[in-house]
């Protein structure tokens, strides 16, 4: 009896806890679905500045996904969840109510904190409160929830967005409510004993300094011109930042890329592979999304239900590739899966008019591209770790999380520098052209060096090693 009320309490602790990532993770993609009318709300808004609203959540989230769940193992993970759900939640209910783009901006990179300290805290709980048999199980379930909010994330927005873009937000405020509230009398209190110093916060702000200072200056560079004196005084910033940052580790204590985890060839050209895959994926999926809203003035709701079928691809083509990497080694499944991704930019490219033609111009597409994500990003982040000793197996996931979040704003700024503010359709399809061609050779890349990926051993199917599909 009393195993079986261990068993049923454990249950809902995951069910909360994978309640919390569900929400955080939905919340990245349904944003991609709102991005035009948020635009036509504010007015006057450049796409530049709009890109902001994706891009100050990736690069907070990048910069303090490692130090969060340090200080979570530290102090608490059950008080660093609450306090990041209800950060999370309370910053949503902000950019619901933000009257001007800067806010909602602002507002946004608070929402990434918070999800970055939920994120680890959730999973470190995950481990802590299953039994010893059923943990793979139950952190597979809690990863699980991401890859369900990628393929809901755009009908869901769009459904969503019909009402108001506000509602994309405004709908984690009764969830996050219901799980602080379960989860403060639930959860119980986990902590490692064994952490006992700081992460380094210093180098934290510095990388995202420096990744914000980049990203700025490609955004702007088009329009103010990349001789400007503001762009040029961005990349100042970014080096001195950068350089800053890899001082910063060398002296820590705790840094938060650890040298000595860069010296595994795995685990290095996973980070890699990661930070260029998602360079294309996170350009990709925007531009998709724009050009059917602004080119083929699909709505919302239809642009939602149409690129639904990418993600959709992802859990399928995901357990295709873990029975592939059983007799082909997971860096070439991982370099056929960017190749595939780098090939849908291509398809769309040649096929897209001015003429919505959903199934003959963007279907293939869209499949083709869901294919390749499948079988790279599980592989991925599943991989990364697998020459990793076990203690390192959770610091080593969210450094590889980082480096694709990292992509993630590499792409959104070098499609939205490669757009521009076209002024016809023969210039806008020129510069949508333009950028599925650049977004595919980045995926080239990611398949050049995808091979070298390779773990010495396949990947575990362990505990440490069972990483987030889709992630937040």
């Amino acid at each position: 009896m009393g195993m079986q009320k261990r068993s049923q309490g454990a249950g809902t602790v995951l069910a909360i806890l994978s309640l919390a990532a569900f929400m955080a993770s939905l919340d990245v993609f349904i944003v991609n679905v709102a991005f035009d009318d948020i635009g036509r709300d504010f007015h006057g808004t450049s796409l530049s500045n709009l890109s902001w609203v994706l891009n100050a959540y990736a690069i907070i989230y990048a910069a303090m996904l490692v130090p969060a769940g340090r200080i979570s193992d530290r102090y608490g993970r059950k008080g660093g969840f609450l306090l990041g759900l209800a950060l999370f939640t309370a910053a949503s209910a902000a950019c619901a109510a933000t009257g001007g783009i800067w806010w909602l901006v602002a507002f946004r990179a608070l929402q990434a904190v918070g999800a970055a300290i939920l994120t680890p805290a959730s999973l470190g709980l995950v481990v802590a409160t299953s039994e010893p048999e059923h943990r793979a199980r139950s952190v597979r379930i809690w990863a699980a929830t991401g890859a369900l909010a990628a393929a809901l994330g755009p009908a869901v927005g769009g459904m969503l967005v019909e009402l108001s873009w506000r509602w994309v937000f405004l709908v984690n405020i009764p969830v996050g409510v219901i799980a602080l509230a379960a989860g403060a009398l639930v959860i119980p209190k986990s902590r490692d004993a064994s952490v006992h110093t700081l992460p380094d916060l210093l180098g934290a702000t510095l990388l995202a300094g420096a990744v914000g200072a980049v990203t700025f200056g490609v955004v702007q560079g088009p329009q103010w011109g990349w001789s400007d004196g503001r762009v040029t005084a961005a990349w100042f910033v970014a080096v001195a930042g950068l350089i800053g940052f890899l001082g910063s580790s060398a002296r820590h204590r705790h840094p938060l890329i650890d040298p000595a985890l860069l010296r595994v060839r795995s685990f290095s050209w996973s980070n890699v592979t990661a930070l260029l895959f998602a360079v294309p994926f996170a350009g990709s999926l925007l531009a998709n999304i724009l050009w059917m809203q602004q080119v083929w003035d699909y709505s919302a709701l239809r642009t939602g239900f149409a690129v639904a079928v990418g993600p959709a691809m992802v859990p399928l083509f995901a357990a295709v590739a873990h029975r592939l990497t059983r007799v082909v080694p997971v860096g070439v499944v991982v370099s056929a899966g960017c190749l595939l991704f780098g090939l849908a930019g291509v398809v769309l490219s040649v096929s897209v008019g001015p003429i919505p033609n959903y199934v003959g111009a963007m279907l293939p597409g869209l499949v083709i591209g869901g294919i390749g994500v499948g079988l790279a990003l599980p592989a991925i982040l599943s991989s990364a770790t697998s020459d990793l000793p076990q203690t390192q197996a959770a610091t080593g996931s969210a450094v590889v999380n980082m480096s694709r979040q990292l992509g993630t704003v590499l792409g959104i700024s070098l499609l939205v520098a490669l757009l521009g503010s076209p002024a016809s359709y023969h210039t806008a399809h020129a510069a949508f052209q333009h950028a599925w061609w650049a977004l595919a050779v980045v995926g080239l890349f990611a398949a050049v060096t995808a091979p070298m990926m390779t773990p010495r051993r396949a990947p575990s199917e362990d505990l440490a090693r069972v990483e987030d599909p889709v992630g937040v």
